[in-house]
């Protein structure tokens, strides 16, 4: 087993999930052109299926992967991913895109569930830490994502002819598969734990709800900031992409310089901190009147928001170590499942109100995450018969 190799498709499969997760968002405006005038639960259906495929590919693949292993389905991920993307680039009207990205987050669903549980099981001896640099090639892939569409909307190449080079990224990946072994996802000498082992712990009912809060604090925000940018702020199309793009920026630096604020806070007061700045970040950003500084605080959530998810994750694993490619695949479900829903309820706010309400409503995910942190924090100090 090559430990470089490994980390290097892991990388490189969370930069193909961003590329799934992303391409969609920065052409909302020209999909609603294109594609005969769209509107706001529309587009926002859009999102909301590509995360449908997400958490299902999640929850078929996580038992899967445990008892065949983690290498066939890293290589299924790739190539269901690829075939989606490029499956983008071909849709000639909605119905064909909206399959599209169904199929692109099914392949995505696929990678993000095992990227982690592999990561996990590499780095045994720092898993919060390990998991943060982990996804902080998402956000570098969702950098990579949105600057390039922004400099191909700016050239006036083609959103197809973009999405058709993308498709390529998880295509290469594939041949590194070949030239090294997968770690099993738990302790070869100790027996996974069930689900229903799992589901039976209120402990882990709670880690389900919080990663669920998380994932739709995250993507609340991110998947309608190029369209509260233009339709929200009046800046022009190419600055929504510029903003994801400080977005991403602002998330993988803060992933990237996790593990040093981890020594310094501590899991928990890493989580609350994120927390609490998502939700100034959400009422800033809709409620101050200025648009660039409104703008401003919608792109520092991305730093508020790029501790939350992996350092939940090592906190889970940590408690439940052997939970398997199982464990980490309902996380990511639930987690997804949050990323589907906020997304496509702030549509539905903005089409009988307005962008700029539907995100203030979205304020409440990170306010409930909160809440349900210091009770599991409480249950981890004072109640060790729950975990």
């Amino acid at each position: 087993m090559n430990r470089t190799l490994l980390l290097i498709i892991c990388y490189g499969g969370m930069i193909s999930v961003a590329i799934c997760l992303n391409l969609m968002p920065v052409h909302y405006t020209t999909f609603s052109h294109e594609f005969g005038g769209l509107n706001e639960e529309q587009l926002g259906r859009i999102s909301a299926l590509v995360f449908a495929g997400v958490v299902v590919g999640v929850l078929l693949s996580g038992p899967l992967a445990d008892r065949f292993g983690a290498a066939l389905f890293t290589f299924l991920g790739l190539i269901i991913s690829s075939l989606g993307i490029l499956l983008i680039s071909l849709a000639k009207n909605y119905e064909l895109l909206l399959a599209a990205s169904i199929t692109a987050g099914f392949g995505a669903g696929i990678l993000d569930m095992l990227m982690s549980p592999i990561v996990s099981a590499v780095c045994v001896d720092r898993r919060a830490s390990a998991l943060n640099h982990l996804h902080a090639f998402y956000c570098i892939g969702a950098l990579a994502t949105v600057l390039f569409a922004s400099a191909c909307m700016h050239l006036g190449i083609s959103w197809r002819i973009l999405a058709g080079a993308a498709a390529l990224v998880p295509l290469a990946l594939t041949v590194l598969i070949f030239l090294t072994g997968f770690p099993p996802l738990v302790h070869p000498e100790r027996s996974r734990d069930s689900i229903l082992h799992l589901v039976l712990k209120p402990r882990f009912i709670f880690a389900l709800l919080i990663i669920w809060l998380i994932g739709a604090t995250e993507n609340g925000i991110i998947q309608w900031l190029p369209a509260f940018s233009e339709r929200g702020l009046g800046f022009d199309k190419s600055m929504g992409g510029i903003a994801v793009g400080l977005f991403s920026l602002f998330m993988a630096g803060g992933r990237l310089a996790a593990p040093q604020i981890l020594r310094r806070l501590g899991a928990y007061g890493v989580l609350f901190a994120g927390a609490f700045f998502c939700i100034v970040c959400y009422l800033a950003g809709t409620l101050i009147p200025a648009p660039g500084i409104a703008l401003s605080f919608c792109i520092f959530a991305g730093l508020a928001c790029s501790f939350l998810w992996p350092t939940w994750l090592g906190i889970t694993a940590d408690i439940f170590p052997h939970g398997g490619a199982s464990m980490f695949a309902l996380l990511a479900a639930l987690g997804n499942f949050g990323g589907l829903v906020l997304p496509w309820a702030i549509g539905g706010i903005a089409e009988y109100s307005s962008i700029r309400s539907g995100l203030l409503a979205g304020s409440l995910a990170p306010v409930a995450l909160i809440i349900f942190a210091l009770i599991t924090l409480y249950q981890d100090r004072h109640n060790p018969s729950s975990l």
